[in-house]
């Protein structure tokens, strides 16, 4: 068995981390920007729009207000881009995979501060006697700074671990079976 043999997952996820690695990283990335976007547009429509802040729901929340009360909804966007970034980051290698697995970490805290909103949600109670669901580091922070923050944090890795990704070398490639940012050249000799 070879190095790249143990790295590389099988089945589905083979797929997913190297002939479909372009395209699920390209949704993923998509859906995580949109939703960083979304935190980015609350806080301008607070700060830059003098808006209180139950009426800053960002563009989504405007038609949708349930979607910014919803803590399940939060919670189970934040699991599923914690799955996500873990299933994906098979896919990268060297300092990519750095800076992806950065990411991986922040997301994991953020991912735990979630689940204490939600476990708030459902049973009624309240962090340090809170009137309503708020997270550890929500005692320090306002609930939309921490999030634009957090999301901040978490998106920034996964850029540079994408630009990263695709200018990596070829012997990057060949550890995890990834195609993207190969030139076409590169690919039919494979």
């Amino acid at each position: 068995m070879t190095t790249s043999e143990t790295i590389r997952p099988g089945g589905f996820l083979a797929g997913l981390n190297s002939r479909h690695h372009h395209r699920a990283l390209a949704v993923f990335m998509a859906v995580v920007i949109a939703h960083w976007a979304e935190h980015i547009v609350q806080a301008v429509q607070i700060y830059a729009l003098g808006w209180p802040v139950a009426k800053a729901r960002g563009v989504l929340g405007m038609p949708f207000p349930w979607l910014i009360s919803q803590e399940w909804l939060h919670y189970g966007y934040a699991l599923v881009m914690l799955v996500f970034l873990w299933v994906l980051r098979h896919g990268f290698a060297g300092r990519s995979r750095q800076w992806w697995n950065l990411a991986l970490a922040i997301q994991f805290w953020h991912h735990i501060e979630h689940l204490l909103l939600f476990i708030q949600a459902q049973s009624g109670w309240r962090l340090a006697g809170q009137k309503v669901p708020t997270s550890i580091i929500q005692l320090l922070v306002p609930r939309v700074e921490l999030h634009l923050f957090y999301n901040t944090i978490v998106t920034i890795p996964m850029i540079v671990a994408v630009i990263l990704h695709r200018r990596a070398s070829v012997a990057e490639h060949e550890l995890t079976g990834c195609v993207c940012g190969l030139p076409r050249a590169a690919l039919a000799a494979s």
